[in-house]
């Protein structure tokens, strides 16, 4: 039987040529970083700089905004033209040390644009969010013909940008109840156009983005794609249909699958599935997704990477051996360690010491905003070079996360 170290050690050849040196992937994860502006800072460099050094083979960052009148949080990076060239090609080369990968994660909120820092968020369609979140999420507006069109040229600039600024490829973020994911659920694109009113039609907005990437990108810059397995919300998008657009992308050429699920109204990316209830099976394996893989595995030959739940170095290694997944997507376990990667390859057994987060505040803890918190100031304390903090309280980086949308909302209605 082969050990953890020589299984998660293998390197991973992609289509194009693209080589992954292990099987470690880190996740994105928004590490609201920027400016309060939107733009680069090198505590960017230096937090993926980390990772590199520490294994990683390949890091997706956190979401970075491909329009800047909407920002799903604050400090978002947002790339729509060459400002931060210089920034960026350091960002680029850091997270590339010692042959690891590094592809910048592509998005738009939609109308998972908190109220504090955008009045006017859009959608496919103008459905509100459930009612114990509408003081947090204005109801969008539905977007225009002429707006979609524009919005998948700025995913096609964005990616530009990425690869000659150093970048290995790009992953467009169609998961967690953002842009794309609003326009492929039924319950958030109720449109009658040629961008809605069928599963097909649903897909289109996807399809474009991607294909208006590959048009604007080189034949060896990887475009990936981090797709929810199901939506876990009634009406909403089902493995079926992810199923569905696994396989249309795929046809056209996707690089790399990341699969997750769920969204800020059913958090299964941050809780293990629907309603935070982990099957038996999931907890044994302890990847969230990795059954879903397996419907995948069995429709297309795609590279996949599935993310949620591993938590030690055999979990991991048994994930690849059974062929269920590619690449070990990680996210939490990288923010408390960094190093983990080159650790489990050089043979060290290893345990995660992720544990919940939680504040008492059972609205806030069941949104899962304490976690997103939580993790968000351990990156930003790596960025600044210092150790991540394993036993922060969680009500800390609440009022944190708090105080710094404030000051961009403040910052917001200046410029207005």
């Amino acid at each position: 039987m082969s050990t953890p170290a020589e299984v998660l050690s293998q390197p991973l050849k992609l289509k194009n040529g693209t080589t992954i040196p292990n099987r470690f992937a880190k996740s994105a994860m928004s590490e609201t970083l920027g400016t309060i502006d939107n733009r680069m800072t090198r505590d960017l460099v230096r937090l993926y700089k980390t990772w590199a050094e520490g294994g990683t083979g390949l890091s997706i960052t956190g979401n970075v905004m491909v329009d800047r009148r909407h920002i799903g949080e604050p400090r978002n990076v947002v790339i729509d033209d060459e400002r931060d060239m210089p920034l960026l090609k350091e960002w680029a080369a850091a997270g590339s040390i010692g042959g690891a990968q590094l592809w910048m994660q592509l998005n738009h909120p939609g109308k998972q644009s908190p109220r504090m820092l955008n009045k006017d968020p859009v959608s496919p369609s103008a459905i509100p969010f459930r009612k114990e979140l509408r003081g947090m999420f204005a109801t969008p507006r539905a977007l225009t013909g002429p707006e979609i069109e524009d919005i998948v040229r700025k995913f096609a600039k964005a990616a530009e940008v990425a690869e000659k600024a150093g970048f290995g490829g790009v992953q467009i973020h169609g998961a967690h109840g953002y842009l794309v994911s609003q326009f492929l659920s039924p319950h958030h694109n109720q449109r009658s156009d040629e961008w809605g009113g069928s599963p097909e039609k649903r897909m289109k907005f996807v399809v474009e983005v991607y294909k208006a990437i590959r048009a604007a990108t080189s034949d060896g810059f990887n475009v990936g794609i981090k797709l929810n397995s199901a939506d876990f919300q009634r009406g909403g998008f089902t493995e079926e249909e992810s199923l569905a657009v696994i396989e249309t992308l795929a046809e056209l050429g996707i690089d790399l699958v990341e699969i997750s699920g769920g969204n800020y109204e059913n958090p299964a990316m941050a809780k293990g599935g629907e309603k935070g209830v982990v099957k038996e099976s999931t907890r044994a394996r302890e990847a969230y997704f990795l059954e879903f893989a397996e419907k995948v595995r069995q429709r297309v030959n795609v590279p996949l990477m599935v993310t949620g739940g591993f938590r030690t170095d055999r979990g991991m290694a048994d994930a690849v051996a059974s062929g269920a997944t590619d690449l070990v997507g990680l996210a939490r376990p990288l923010a408390v360690d960094t190093d983990f990667p080159k650790r489990i390859m050089a043979g060290q057994s290893f345990t995660s010491s992720v544990q919940p987060i939680r504040t008492g505040i059972r609205m806030v803890d069941d949104m899962a905003l304490m976690e997103v918190s939580w993790y968000t100031r351990q990156l930003g304390r790596i960025g600044k070079g210092k150790k991540p903090r394993q036993h922060d309280r969680g009500i800390l980086s609440l009022m944190e996360v708090i105080a710094v949308m404030a000051t961009r909302s403040a910052h917001t209605r200046l410029r207005a």
